[in-house]
């Protein structure tokens, strides 16, 4: 990386004061107002590599559309927790919005396919295939749906398990563990399959209820774990990278098509960009990041990967999903990343 991840967010931390990212446009001598001032809205700390290039992005946006947008980027749930802000979304209460695609699965269900468990072998194949054409026949069924998206998505890593008092090391470790996950269909089934209680709680909320033990873990990404602090209430950190967490950039259809088309190319241009970026942040940080934490109290553990997967084939989870989100978009994912039911 060209620069550390510490490096970099210090850099952009004034763009984050306060814990929301508001950006005053770049404006004339004649401090012309924006013709139009617009929301994005995502549930990531701002710390977090996501909403520091978002608040780049928006900068440069602004830059480049001579003060004519602004976007105001609202970290942390702010705006709501996952399920509410995707209705703001669609109704036009909020412009654009960063969104996990297991969230937006309650909306467009094929969805759920980008983050299917154990399906990627690491960073690469995942964007390979999100770029590709499994990830193309999704964007289409977003845009079947009316919203939106724009072609490259954003990455929040690949997940772990995390325990505040019990080490996972093989599947038969995750058993009856009470698990904080996302209000998400796909993981839901995953940790109830695997044999544990699933909890889905707001991303906002997580610290709490592991700090209280409303819950005896998580799964998260590393880089979410360190961002959130969430290492001051865990101890134990399992590699499982069982899925990965990647982000839709979505706009509400009305919003989009009020814009220019000059702006929309701007826009367009810059959030892309910004996504390819912020992937980099994300795959260039692991190994930082795990010397970080352990420096940190945690415990990594490098469980066996493969016991989880054959519990969930064994239990027909594949084949469900398979039939249950579409034969053409499984066949198309399987096509990238070896069979799988």
């Amino acid at each position: 990386m060209d620069r550390s991840r510490r490096d970099f967010m210090k850099s952009t931390a004034g763009a984050t004061a306060a814990g929301v990212a508001l950006f005053s446009i770049l404006r004339t001598s004649r401090a012309k107002a924006a013709e139009f001032t617009y929301k994005i809205g995502h549930d990531q700390p701002p710390s977090h590599p996501q909403n520091l290039r978002l608040v780049e992005a928006a900068k440069e946006i602004a830059k480049k559309t001579n003060g004519r947008l602004e976007i105001q980027v609202y970290p942390n749930n702010q705006l709501g927790g996952d399920t509410h802000v995707l209705p703001q979304l669609r109704s036009g209460a909020l412009e654009f919005l960063q969104l996990g695609n297991n969230v937006l699965a309650n909306v467009v269900p094929s969805a759920s396919l980008a983050d299917l468990p154990f399906a990627y072998s690491g960073y690469e194949q995942l964007w390979s295939t999100l770029d590709g054409p499994f990830g193309d026949y999704l964007r289409g069924e977003v845009r079947k749906a009316g919203i939106h998206i724009f072609d490259k998505g954003w990455d929040a890593g690949m997940r772990n398990v995390f325990t505040s008092d019990r080490e996972v090391r093989t599947v038969a470790d995750i058993k009856g563990l009470k698990l904080r996950v996302p209000a998400a269909p796909i993981q839901q089934e995953t940790f109830k399959a695997l044999g544990s209680s699933p909890t889905p709680i707001n991303n906002s909320e997580l610290y709490s209820a592991l700090q209280t033990h409303l819950v005896d873990g998580a799964e998260q990404p590393l880089i979410s774990i360190e961002s959130a602090k969430l290492y001051e209430v865990s101890k134990y950190i399992s590699m499982t990278n069982h899925q990965s967490t990647s982000f839709s950039t979505l706009a509400n259809n009305g919003a989009w098509q009020r814009l220019p088309k000059d702006v929309q190319a701007i826009v367009t241009e810059s959030f892309n960009n910004a996504a390819l970026l912020e992937r980099k942040d994300i795959a260039d940080g692991e190994e930082n990041l795990r010397k970080e934490l352990a420096g940190q109290g945690q415990t990594i553990l490098s469980p066996e990967r493969e016991g989880f997967r054959d519990v969930l084939r064994k239990s027909g989870l594949y084949a469900q999903w398979r039939d249950r989100y579409g034969k053409e978009a499984f066949a198309l994912l399987e096509k990238s990343v070896g069979e799988l039911a």
